[in-house]
């Protein structure tokens, strides 16, 4: 490996316009597809599978109508007035009907003409009628329907004070396939009851605009990272190099992932994900191999030829295998059999590849173009008078002092790791939404008018559809009146509404008394699924159930399931590749012992911020709620394949010393010394990369920025510069031990170079002899 990529690094190095002008088209290419097939996003994150995701399958067969996405639009009156005035109560009904006649809207009034021909909609008027007389007893809700001149508006509430209005309305598509031209319609249409009336229009979260860019804050993140890159390589020249090589690759990685997305439902928080990863890694790939080719410039005195070829012979076999563990992390997600994961997974994989091979063979190039300005006279001059200086640096004086007190510290960190990962025992995943948005936002308002009017259920309607066990039975409007009365008298069922009805279906709304988020609520889900259930056993039915709870509750329980095989598939290949780059057995264990410790407090570190809520005004949120249900399978993903990265890179070096004749712990010291350094500052810009995807208004995309910038910070600063020195100082020259018929059967990959290294002494030794 090592011989084939000084080979590569030697002829890029001499020939860079080839290797350069090559990824230019390649990236030409990705443009004009682009600008071809245009971008399309989707905000929809289907459970294959899942009950609640056959229940829509069913709908869209059977009711098409019903099956479509679904809106809210909440109307205020000022403080101390009410909606009911004629001019307020035209201007909604303006609004309203405006929205009925917009297309792929579903306007109720060609839906009963369209259900009346075929006798549901008096089969469903007569049920409901029913239904109304049977609990004429019971309290009445605090709320009504919206009368205009004594005509209810279809599909508009009024509170009980006459404050709040709330619209729902259905779309005649899937959620997925709804286009922004159509909810920007939607709420140009609403907002024209604020004119003149003094209305205050909010728009629900399902109306939400899916949006892609770069924000201030991660504009900063880039710019800390320059400022790392300056510090560490000591040249504008040479910190450039990294940012331009990692943008390419990211350009080029989250380009090609828009350039098929007509073809391919792309989730919008995708390009987000490969862009993280993609700059991350990008840039610490090309950090470490410049690194290394000046330190062997300024060290060896080579040239920065030779440097070129030996530092991509070397530093990139180790960029190599952790590009490759990277990539196996992020392709395990595939076995989960999520297509939207799926894709999340091999558009950041793919990302990471093409950073890979644009550090393997653009940076020599671009190398070859700088020639020997890489290194400054200074930078060289500096080195002549202070050889030394290396050896009496903080690093040296840290890994002595880990290596010293090699016992207290692994102690101490298990006891902080451990105190740090406490709160992972109460974790609660779900879909991040409008009750935990900021609450200036218009989706965090909305929810807030909705719960206060009509109570939280409102923002989390459940879609029930009930059919016979017995495939000869009918839906009739008896069974029909007798489900609506069984589901009326649930616990925590707050109303039920008649959507339609079929031969072999009947479809409700049901508006749980809870919030889509609420313990309670996810208990009344799992009740109506039961056949064991009153409800289901009484009319002998089988009930599915959908909506945002009911998904919520799906993708938890599949993502629990499938969490450990995924975790199992990782760790196993990623043991195997480590086996084969350090040809040792302690080290990949210790290796995942210490990634389980960082990423265990990673997870009980994030649930005490954003879901008890600590120190929410630092990160920019304003409520606490869950953690987003697929982020565990996402960041361990990565941040074990980023974990490897570090332990790729530190320990290859100590390996590299442990091979050129350092023994014991002195290979430890000279091997962090070596490295340390670049780590150190590979991990920083890691953090500033990821921290600057906090502070975006995007909940979930705060949470995975956050959760990978600790998770970094752990284990580079905790685990790798800590806890890996301290177990090598115990194992020593052990650490090294392979068994002889293990020895016999792996190949020696030459991550350290030690073949190449002495190849080129013994061409050296035959040229001075010639």
């Amino acid at each position: 490996m090592s011989t084939l990529l000084y080979r590569v690094g030697k002829t890029a190095f001499r020939k860079p316009g080839y290797f350069i002008i090559g990824w230019v088209l390649i990236l030409g290419i990705v443009i004009s597809m682009i600008s071809i097939n245009g971008v399309h996003i989707s905000s929809e994150m289907k459970i294959e599978g899942t009950e609640s995701q056959k229940v829509l399958d069913q709908l869209a067969k059977e009711l098409p109508a019903a099956s479509g996405g679904q809106g809210s639009v909440v109307f205020k009156a000022p403080d101390s007035e009410r909606l009911d005035t004629p001019e307020r109560l035209t201007a909604i009904m303006k609004a309203v009907n405006e929205v009925y006649g917009l297309n792929d809207v579903l306007n109720p009034a060609d839906y009963a003409a369209e259900a009346s021909s075929s006798g549901a909609s008096a089969d469903m008027t007569q049920a409901a009628a029913n239904m109304q007389q049977q609990s004429a007893t019971a309290s009445p809700p605090p709320y009504g329907p919206l009368m205009v001149d004594g005509v209810p508006v279809p599909g508009v509430l009024l509170s009980s004070d006459g404050k709040i209005a709330l619209f729902q309305f259905q779309f005649t598509i899937e959620q997925s396939a709804i286009t922004q031209d159509v909810f920007d319609s939607v709420i140009d249409s609403v907002m024209t009851a604020q004119q003149g009336t003094n209305i205050t229009v909010l728009p629900g979260e399902t109306l939400k605009t899916v949006a892609i860019g770069v924000g201030s804050a991660e504009i900063i993140g880039l710019i800390i990272a320059v400022i790392v890159l300056l510090i560490t390589l000591g040249s504008v020249v040479a910190a450039g190099l990294p940012l331009v090589t990692a943008l390419l690759g990211v350009a080029i990685g989250v380009g090609g992932a828009f350039s098929i997305s007509k073809f391919i439902e792309m989730p919008s928080v995708t390009s987000v994900l490969a862009l993280m990863v993609g700059l991350a890694v990008g840039i610490d790939y090309a950090l470490f191999i410049v690194n290394r080719q000046r330190r062997m410039i300024i060290d060896q005195r080579l040239s920065a030829q030779e440097a070129t070829a030996r530092a991509i012979g070397t530093s990139g076999s180790a960029v190599f295998f952790a590009g490759l563990t990277v990539i196996i992390a992020l392709c395990g997600m595939l076995v989960i059999g999520l297509t939207f994961l799926s894709t999340m997974a091999l558009v950041a994989a793919a990302t990471v590849l093409i950073n890979v091979f644009v550090a393997l063979t653009l940076l020599p190039a671009l190398l070859g173009l700088v020639g020997e300005r890489i290194c400054s006279p200074k930078a060289r001059e500096k080195s002549t008078k202070h050889p030394k200086a290396a050896g009496r640096g903080i690093a040296h004086r840290w890994v002595k002092f880990v290596i010293k007190y090699r016992w207290i510290t692994i102690i101490a960190i298990v006891v902080l790791l451990g105190a740090a990962a406490t709160p992972i025992t109460k974790m609660e995943m779900g879909i991040p939404g409008a009750s935990s948005a900021n609450l200036d936002t218009t989706a965090r308002q909305s929810y807030d008018a909705i719960s206060e009017g009509f109570g939280e259920g409102y923002n989390g309607p459940l879609i029930l559809v009930a059919e016979p066990n017995n495939s000869s039975d009918q839906v009739t409007p008896e069974l029909l009146g007798n489900l609506m009365k069984e589901l009326q008298s649930q616990n925590n069922v707050a109303q039920v509404t008649p959507l339609g009805m079929t031969e072999d279906l009947a479809i409700f709304s049901l508006i749980p008394e809870t919030g889509p988020n609420d313990k309670i609520t996810k208990d009344l889900v799992t009740e109506l699924r039961s056949a064991e259930s009153s409800v289901a056993k009484m009319n002998d039915v089988k009930i599915g159930v959908t909506g945002l709870t009911a998904v919520n509750i799906d993708m938890s329980s599949k993502l629990a399931q499938v969490f450990p095989i995924y975790v199992g598939i990782i760790i196993l290949l990623s043991l195997i590749i480590l086996l084969l780059v350090f040809r040792s057995i302690i080290v990949p264990i210790k290796a995942t012992i210490g990634f389980l410790l960082s990423i265990l407090a990673t997870f009980g570190i994030t649930t005490a911020v954003f879901q008890w809520g600590w120190l929410h005004s630092l990160f920019g949120f304003d409520t606490g709620g869950p953690l987003l249900s697929f982020m565990p399978i996402i960041v361990t993903g990565i941040l074990y394949g980023l974990a490897m990265d570090y332990q790729v890179f530190l320990v290859s070096s100590m390996r590299e010393s442990y091979v050129h004749g350092h023994r014991g712990t002195e290979s430890v010291v000279h091997g962090y010394n070596q490295v340390s350094r670049v780590v150190v500052a590979a991990a920083v810009i890691m953090v500033s990369v990821f921290a600057g995807f906090i502070f975006t208004d995007d909940v979930m995309i705060k949470q995975i920025g956050f959760t990978l910038a600790v998770g970094i910070l752990i284990d580079a600063f905790i685990i790798r510069m800590g806890l890996v020195p301290a177990i090598m100082a115990i194992f020593g020259d052990k650490a090294w031990s392979l068994p002889k018929w293990l020895d016999r059967i792996l190949p020696n990959l030459d991550v350290e170079g030690e073949k190449l290294i002495a190849t080129l002494n013994a061409e050296d030794h035959s040229n001075s002899k010639s």
